[in-house]
């Protein structure tokens, strides 16, 4: 692991070495640190890098300004500057992205959702306020002297997430560190140390005082993971989703006595990883959030019928409203919250139209729905079936197949993708002589119903049809 640092710190020599002679000649000290040395010894070392130095914020901007192509000071108060600069390195033009942090400790009081920061003089004092060993370790430049003082490089070779002190003093310092356990576990298919795990457990609570906006963050990185499931189990074995994400275990539904449903929770996670297994242009948020939450209506829609079948009616509609609440509550933008609800109200849609051939009209009003999500919908419904019987999958499949091959063919001949009226407003007022309001609307609806019902229709007999809905109008 070490060999490997090393030549993948040589590769990135020519822009951290430059920086730390500058920092050196001005009197203070430099070294890569936290998951920049991590990923260093992962051989996955890229162009963001992280450095902690004994130089206060303001002698670090003096010493960045003159060097750096741009800088930044947004994180100031917290000890941050960020840098970007351009290096060549061998024959590339490489872009780097920087951050230089001041020896700090940090802690949050009870009730607090900001840390208080202080800044520190040892690069040791510094280490042992990271989250986890394998986070905690450093690299002195320009010399490259390693320095490991909790034993990260053996964690990381074993693959597991301990923290540097006690894992109570960490996670109250910064309760968020509990869902980073989550996530750097999924991130990096790392076990998480069973002392680790009783403290997560046993201060789940605390998680409450961070703000929504960095839970969410953290969130949006475990599921874009490699292994989201690992993360995923984590939050919910220790309570911490029962703060963050509590529809999630509620999906822990008690089964019948029958056994005549699925557990809606390991399906839940089977419709992830399969719907990964779509993904065309690396992770996709929208897509992933979408089966995350596709059936968490329902806990609140389960109906135990007359004759032993276990129904969840309507538990897509269910489902949209709550997700819709929760990602708002989460801070996620707008279109990403109408977005991902609007995939989970409809993904029972194809199940809707039964097993028989779909009518021109149930195709186009299919794609009409779906508009820009069609494809993400096409992904999430084949995710949903997560039945062992090959016989029912492989016609459910096939149905799909028939449902594109449709889509496709009606495509070529309409324009689907922007279904609209053969009339535009402008023409409804002048054939029908009437000012702007709501019988325009009411005429472009009509007209946008006959075209998703029978396809495009010719201006002659598009006005005709406008103009007998007016004469019934009018009677």
């Amino acid at each position: 692991m070490q060999d490997r640092a090393v030549s993948e710190l040589l590769r990135v020599a020519p822009v951290a070495d430059d920086l730390a002679r500058r920092f050196q000649e001005a009197g203070f000290s430099l070294a890569l640190v936290g998951g920049s040395v991590r990923d260093a010894l992962l051989g996955r070392l890229g162009n963001d890098l992280d450095f902690t130095t004994d130089a206060r914020p303001q002698d670090v901007l003096k010493i960045m300004r003159p060097w750096a192509d741009a800088v930044w000071d947004v994180g100031i108060a917290f000890g941050t500057v960020g840098a970007q600069k351009e290096a060549r390195v061998g024959d590339t033009d490489r872009s780097f992205q920087i951050e230089v942090t001041t020896y700090r400790s940090e802690a949050y009081d009870r009730t607090s959702r900001k840390p208080e920061v202080s800044y520190g003089d040892s690069i040791e004092d510094d280490l042992v306020r990271r989250d986890f060993t394998v986070n905690a370790m450093a690299v002195a430049l320009p010399e490259k002297r390693f320095i490991d003082p909790h034993g990260g490089l053996k964690d990381l070779a074993e693959r597991v997430l301990r923290t540097p002190g006690t894992p109570e003093e960490s996670f109250s310092d910064d309760p968020l560190r509990m869902m980073r356990a989550a996530r750097f576990a999924a991130q990096l298919d790392f076990e998480v140390a069973p002392e680790v795990v009783a403290a997560m457990k046993d201060m789940a609570g605390r998680i409450e005082i961070i703000s929504a906006e960095r839970i969410r963050d953290e969130l949006n990185k475990l599921i874009l993971s490699p292994h989201p499931r690992k993360g995923l189990t984590l939050l919910v074995d220790t309570g911490i989703a029962s703060s963050v994400l509590p529809e999630l275990p509620a999906l822990h539904l008690e089964r019948d006595e029958h056994h005549r449903h699925k557990d809606v929770y390991e399906h839940t996670l089977i419709v992830l990883e399969q719907a990964m297994a779509l993904e065309e242009d690396g992770p996709d948020l929208t897509l992933r959030l979408a089966a995350l939450l596709h059936d968490i209506g329902k806990p609140r829609t389960r109906r135990f019928e007359k004759d032993g079948r276990v129904s969840f009616h309507h538990h897509e509609v269910v489902g949209a409203k709550m997700t819709k609440k929760r990602m708002t509550a989460l801070k996620y933008s707008n279109e990403l919250v109408k977005d991902v609800s609007r995939l989970v109200e409809l993904h029972l849609r194809f199940h809707g139209y039964g097993t028989g051939e779909w009518t021109d009209s149930a195709v186009r009003r299919y794609v009409r729905d779906a508009g820009p999500l069609l494809s993400r919908l096409h992904k999430l419904t084949r995710s949903d079936c997560t039945t062992r019987n090959r016989r029912k999958a492989a016609a459910l499949s096939r149905a799909y197949d028939g449902l594109e091959e449709r889509i496709a063919q009606l495509q070529e001949k309409e324009e689907l993708d922007s279904i609209r009226p053969d009339l535009d407003g402008n023409q409804i007022m002048e054939i029908l002589g009437i000012k702007p309001g709501p019988e325009v609307g009411k005429a472009y609806k009509h007209l946008l119903e006959l075209r998703l019902e029978n396809g495009p229709m010719e201006h002659d007999e598009a006005v005709k049809a406008l103009k007998e809905w007016w004469a019934a109008q009018q009677g």
